[in-house]
């Protein structure tokens, strides 16, 4: 099989804005599909003109609305359209639309003998806007009227294990065929495409221009595919990492690792796996044969019952934030307490917290890890949490205090005050005047606090911008991301992240 292309979905209302779109993407993509249900009725007019405009290699497709696209004209007109799209064919191959995207019900000969005529491959595909698709060689046997034709799947997984079976049913075909996941878990089969055998993978441009709905299908920006996936260089030999959680929709991990794998020069790649349960995360692990893992909110604690081994800090945290994938099986680590006692550090500028009274924001994964810091850097803390029986377990392991999350307990919220730190969710990718996602909006801020927030997106969130306006010092969770990440990347490499 041939490296899969990158073909950049064109849906401006006019050609002169498709042909600017494609302009400002050219160096990152080898191809590109002009989605003609989107042009104006008088520019369809004038598609046959395209190809040369273009440059490139281009799809022609009038996507009905059954299938995902907005074409709302009958068929008749539809076929008439795409005959336009054809006629006339150039003897330069290169001026004529090199693919046409036919649904597995249309059987229109004319068509089907124009392309065939004119050197234009058909791409037969199929779309399931709600579902799932089993027995993908079947299926594929079943829409691939001839050798000639590119068979094409479409589907939207319910879960992590939908796309698992997508993985391993995909990689034994053996001739051009073309496959993607849309929805809520479409970025591993978008990213590595080489892994599924795919033919091309779709990308969009972000902002102006782009349908929301074509958005929600999954599409991935045609320069992170390049510059942050490194698309076009992964091959069989690739070593496969990731991040999993759920929902996972702000997450710079992808970021800091494959920065680092480019930097040492290594052939490997780090996406996002969405996944509402870890066990379906760790079972898309071993059918891809990954070599690690990062695990995230709300992971970090069920993980635990799926590991081989785990490290001393692990064992005594009660939480996972990364797994190794070895020949031994699954090794847990926690990287959280050690990158938040960096970063906390450097924040405060101390080295430790002796006598300093402290809050803790949360008792779920990542609050576990920052008891642990700071029972490390001989803090004394109180825990604070909506479910007190939580509060209370983790607080007696360091024999911290404890108490309820809310205005009842305000004042001994005052009086751990020095420094406050929110290890929860809530405020991730809160707007700045989100009040509701303020962990604490009780609390009347008097500006002598220090506060730390693990959330780094946005960079301040409705908590940390509220005392930053009473005066107090802040610091959001980057530093603590990057130094967590660093050794991360050692745990998977056996390489240092910085020389």
């Amino acid at each position: 099989m041939q490296q899969p292309k990158i073909c950049l979905c064109l849906t401006c209302s006019t050609l002169a804005e498709n042909l600017e779109v494609l302009e400002k993407y050219r160096q990152w993509i080898d191809m590109a599909e002009l989605r003609a249900d989107y042009l104006s009725d008088d520019e369809r007019l004038y598609i046959r003109r395209f190809p040369a405009m273009a440059g490139i290699p281009i799809i022609l497709t009038i996507r009905r609305v059954v299938d995902g696209g907005v074409y709302k004209g009958g068929e008749a007109a539809r076929t008439a359209l795409m005959a336009r799209g054809l006629a006339f064919a150039s003897q330069d191959t290169t001026k004529n639309f090199a693919y046409i995207d036919l649904e597995e019900d249309l059987d229109v000969p004319s068509i089907q003998d124009a392309a065939l005529a004119f050197g234009t491959r058909i791409i037969r595909s199929m779309h399931n806007m709600k579902d799932t698709v089993t027995d993908i060689p079947a299926k594929m046997a079943q829409i691939r009227k001839t050798g000639y034709e590119i068979p094409k799947v479409a589907c939207t997984p319910r879960s992590l294990v939908d796309v698992s079976t997508l993985f391993k049913e995909s990689a034994a075909l053996d001739y051009d065929h073309i496959v993607c996941c849309m929805g809520l878990f479409s970025i591993p089969s978008r990213v590595l495409a080489e892994r599924t055998g795919s033919f091309l993978t779709y990308c969009s441009p972000p902002g102006v221009n782009v349908d929301e709905a074509l958005t929600k299908l999954g599409h991935v920006d045609p320069i992170q595919l390049n510059t942050l996936y490194n698309f076009r260089a992964i091959d069989e030999k690739t070593e496969l990492f990731g991040i999993t959680g759920y929902p996972l929709t702000h997450t710079l991990s992808p970021n800091l690792h494959n920065e680092g794998y480019r930097t040492h020069g290594m052939n490997a790649v780090y996406i996002p796996i969405k996944s509402d349960s870890v066990k379906d995360a760790l079972d898309f692990a071993g059918i891809l044969e990954m070599k690690g893992l990062s695990i995230t909110v709300p992971h970090k604690e069920d993980v635990l019952a799926y590991l081989d081994s785990v490290s001393p800090e692990v064992e005594t945290i009660e939480a996972c934030n990364t797994v190794v994938c070895g020949k031994t099986g699954l090794t847990g680590y926690n990287t959280d307490a050690e990158g938040f006692e960096k970063a906390l550090l450097a924040f405060l500028q101390v080295k430790n917290l002796r006598g300093k009274r402290v809050a803790i924001i949360g008792a779920g994964g990542a609050a576990k890890a920052v008891a642990y810091a700071v029972h490390k850097l001989k803090g004394r803390a109180c825990v604070f949490n909506r479910t007190l029986s939580n509060a209370r377990l983790l607080a007696e392991k360091y024999g911290f205090k404890y108490a309820v999350l809310g205005m009842e307990d305000q004042k001994l919220l005052e009086k751990y005050s020095w420094l406050i730190i929110q290890t929860t969710s809530v405020g991730m990718g809160a707007g700045e005047n989100d009040t509701a996602a303020d962990p604490i909006a009780f609390y009347g801020f008097t500006g002598s606090e220090q506060v730390y927030d693990i959330i780094y997106n946005p960079e301040k969130t409705p908590l940390l911008r509220r005392a930053e306006e009473a005066g107090c010092r802040i610091c959001n969770g980057y530093s603590m991301l990057k130094h967590q990440a660093y050794k991360q990347f050692e745990l998977f490499t056996g390489v240092p992240y910085e020389n």
